[in-house]
């Protein structure tokens, strides 16, 4: 725990969770418990102390030598602390440091005019929350229309809407940076894992699924901005992959999505938003729903290759995970099942 007058505590748990959701405005979330009462602010010194502290975790293995090889799971804003003031357990549960951006709603109208690039805009709205925070840029920047949001407005939504326009997308990682990155491509990016079954694999369980709920194949993006005196303009993205069970033309049919932000300046920047949004809808159109032993390492978006127990392979795409603090297994749910020759 990194509290806010500058002492860092090591905390023994009991149990605990982090689930990573790239769904989510928040990706990561954590729920730990500890044994420790004194955690429990029951001063106005120790409020003080806790509100706005970090909970930083790790997870890994002690070697039979006594080393320790770990990694992160997450940088939290410490949310909520309860327990039993005198026997304990105390549980902690924390956001990912997009809750801090969320929450910091604009008190006056906030423009992007002065910062045109979209990851000088991007860098701007965060550190105005959170100053000193490291902005990974990723992805290929570009100039976006000038953006004024009213009062009120989601600080962390605009984020969003500038990074849409560069086709990426925003997220706090287990080290706590903001990661401005496009979702790799499920047939290009190298393998992250493999999942295999049978006695000498790391697959327990598998549960596959389909739904056509919340699915496009169509996205119309568009932009107008009087401010930039820019004139309208349009670009429309289609899933034209005839393989694809959402193939416009095929028996799933047509189902458009429209998109409109004062960001797209430029007929490029309507097709990266468009192309954006079309792969975060037809991706889903197979969902698997894995339960094998822990792996830490894993981040949404890492390609997996998973062999399944009548030999069949197909590479998946994490979307989200649940992993426990303790020996449990990891419950992987991906999206975009593609047959792996």
């Amino acid at each position: 725990m990194l509290r806010t007058d500058g002492v860092v505590i090591d905390m023994l748990h009991t149990e605990g969770s982090v689930t990573v959701d790239r769904g989510n405005a928040v990706r990561r979330t954590c729920s730990v418990t500890v044994p420790d009462v004194s955690l429990l602010p029951m001063t106005p010194t120790d409020q003080l102390a806790l509100y706005g502290a970090r909970l930083r975790i790790r997870r890994g293995v002690i070697y039979g030598d006594g080393s320790v090889e770990s990694v992160p799971l997450g940088l939290f804003r410490i949310d909520g602390i309860s327990g039993d003031p005198a026997f304990g357990p105390v549980t902690i549960n924390g956001s990912g440091l997009e809750a801090v951006i969320a929450d910091d709603k604009f008190t006056t109208p906030y423009t992007t005019r002065g910062g045109a690039n979209a990851i000088t805009a991007i860098t701007g709205l965060i550190q105005d929350s959170i100053p000193g925070a490291t902005v990974v840029n990723q992805a290929s920047d570009a100039t976006i229309g000038t953006m004024t949001w009213d009062a009120q407005s989601d600080r962390w939504a605009a984020v969003q809407e500038c990074a849409t326009a560069i086709g990426a997308e925003v997220y706090a990682d287990a080290d706590g940076q903001f990661i401005v990155a496009e979702l790799p491509d499920m047939l290009t990016a190298p393998v992250a894992w493999d999942i295999d079954a049978g006695a000498a694999g790391v697959l327990i369980s598998a549960n596959r699924s389909f739904s056509r709920d919340g699915m496009y194949n169509v996205v119309v993006a568009s932009g107008e901005n009087a401010e930039d005196n820019a004139a309208p303009v349009t670009a429309t993205a289609s899933d034209t992959d005839p393989t694809s069970p959402t193939y416009v033309s095929g028996p799933f049919g047509r189902v458009p999505k429209f998109y409109s932000s004062a960001t797209l300046t430029s007929a490029s920047l309507a097709l990266n938003a468009a192309q954006k949004l079309l792969r975060d809808s037809i991706k889903p159109n197979a969902t698997v729903s894995l339960t094998s032993l822990p792996n830490p390492c894993l981040e949404p978006g890492d390609v997996l290759r998973v062999t399944y127990e009548d030999g069949q392979r197909e590479l998946q795409q994490v979307q989200s995970f649940t992993i426990s603090l303790g020996l449990d297994s990891i419950t992987i749910e991906t999206i975009g099942g593609k047959q792996d020759t």
